[in-house]
C-alpha cells in the first residue's frame, strides 16, 4: 500500500474511532434515539468510504500487477471474492 494513503486511511480510522465513541457517548447520556441512529449511519459510511479506498488501492496497485504478470485466474478471483463480500451487506 502506498504510504500516503496509508496515512490517509490511519487517518480515517481515527475519526471513525471518535465518532463510535461518540455513538457510545450519546448512548450513555440518553441522546434522542433519532439522533443516535444518524450517526451510527455517518459511522457506516465512513466505513464504507474507508473500504472503497481500500479496494481502489488493491485494484490499482495488486491486481493490476497479476494481470501483468499472467495471474489473470488470481485476479479474477480476488475481484469476485470483494464482489461477492459486498453483495453479504445487501
Amino acid at each position: 500500500m502506498k504510504k500516503e494513503l496509508k496515512n490517509q486511511l490511519l487517518k480515517r480510522l481515527k475519526i471513525i474511532e471518535g465518532q463510535v465513541r461518540g455513538l457510545q457517548g450519546m448512548l450513555e447520556n440518553g441522546a434522542y434515539c433519532v439522533d443516535i441512529i444518524t450517526q451510527a449511519n455517518a459511522v457506516k459510511k465512513a466505513i464504507s468510504s474507508f473500504e472503497d479506498a481500500v479496494l481502489g488501492n488493491h485494484l490499482s496497485t495488486h491486481v493490476v500487477e497479476q494481470i501483468k504478470s499472467g495471474q489473470h485466474a488470481k485476479a479474477t478471483q480476488e475481484v469476485m471474492k470483494v464482489y461477492k463480500l459486498s453483495k453479504k451487506d445487501n
